[in-house]
């Protein structure tokens, strides 16, 4: 395998396969180096032709330093050659930055037999998560009106709500838009009771998926005053419920369902097949701090993608001993 050197041959093959989306782009590996982060991006060939990458991120923590990879490998999981190969180097790679693990989260829908080849190769599930591992997701190969159908009676009551509050929904890719994202993300974690990310997190992540027109920060205003703001991905066949916010005011006047409608309409202008809502929770989960905004994006009616859950390749199991303890501690009290 060889480091990948060309942004347009990495998207090509990574935008080719139709599990894929922003987690395993080019540009999020451009945002990890603009945060001074050292990448590790691989690709395979055979014949000329690229038949494997996986991009990761080198992660440095008192708990250990670790090789993270979300969403990847990108692969053929039915050729088992080719697949030992890419672990192989993934582990040469792990070992080259002298990590105590690998954690990888395969874009790869949670199965026995997924689950049997995570343990094949060698890796143990991970005691913590590593990007979403269960999804709500949509169909956009489904009319409007056909997902509108699907949705539950309360979200087509917001919408109608909405729809008669005289508000204003924008599209900008502005320094103002991030900007304007910053500040309300800091009140919503204020009331919300989560940490928020800094500025700067979010505005070189803006900047590094802005570059090649993949972002769109959408706003819900009304009489001038911001209710909400999504922060959306646009890659290859998924469009990416990123982040969204929200004011006071936001929710009484059902702002958000109009800003994802209007997404899913750039969406589909863009070629995307999928629209990924990101992360729920199960319905029992009552107590699980998402369980409000897993409700919300259950009714829409989305269909319920399960990811294998991310898996550990461990390098150094005395070191990785620490990290187990410290992870499942961390899991516990945040429960997550």
């Amino acid at each position: 395998m060889n480091d990948a050197t060309n942004r347009n041959d990495w998207d090509e093959f990574i935008k080719s396969h139709s599990e894929s989306n922003f987690l395993q782009s080019w540009d999020f590996y451009e945002f990890h180096v603009m945060r001074g982060k050292k990448v590790v991006r691989r690709l395979m060939m055979d014949d000329g032709k690229v038949v494997g990458a996986y991009a990761g991120v080198v992660e440095t923590a008192k708990r250990g330093t670790y090789l993270a990879i979300a969403g990847g490998p990108i692969i053929d999981w039915k050729n088992k050659k080719a697949v030992k190969a890419v672990f192989d180097d993934i582990r040469e790679q792990g070992k080259k930055a002298n990590c105590t693990f690998v954690r990888v989260r395969p874009q790869l829908e949670l199965s026995d037999k997924s689950l049997a080849l995570m343990k094949e190769l060698g890796l143990k599930r991970a005691p913590m998560y590593l990007s979403v591992e269960f999804a709500g997701v949509l169909n956009l190969e489904h009319s409007e009106e056909e997902i509108l159908a699907g949705a539950s009676q309360g979200f087509r009551r917001k919408l109608r709500k909405a729809s008669k509050n005289d508000i204003e929904i924008t599209a900008e890719t502005s320094d103002a838009a991030i900007q304007e994202f910053c500040h309300l993300e800091k009140l919503h974690a204020k009331r919300q009771k989560y940490v928020a990310f800094s500025n700067d997190y979010l505005k070189k992540q803006f900047e590094a998926f802005r570059a090649n027109d993949e972002v769109i920060i959408y706003t819900a205003k009304k009489d001038g005053e911001t209710l909400a703001q999504n922060f959306m991905i646009f890659y290859g066949p998924e469009a990416s419920y990123h982040y969204g916010v929200s004011s006071e005011l936001g929710t009484k006047y059902s702002a958000a369902p109009l800003l994802h409608m209007e997404a899913m309409r750039e969406a589909r202008k863009r070629g995307c097949v999928r629209y990924n809502l990101w992360g729920i929770v199960e319905p029992n989960e009552t107590s699980h701090r998402f369980y409000g905004v897993s409700e919300f994006k259950r009714s829409f009616g989305c269909e319920e993608l399960r990811y294998t859950p991310a898996h550990d390749m461990i390098l150094k199991p005395l070191a990785y001993q620490k990290t187990k303890l410290v992870e499942t501690a961390r899991k516990r009290i945040r429960h997550v």
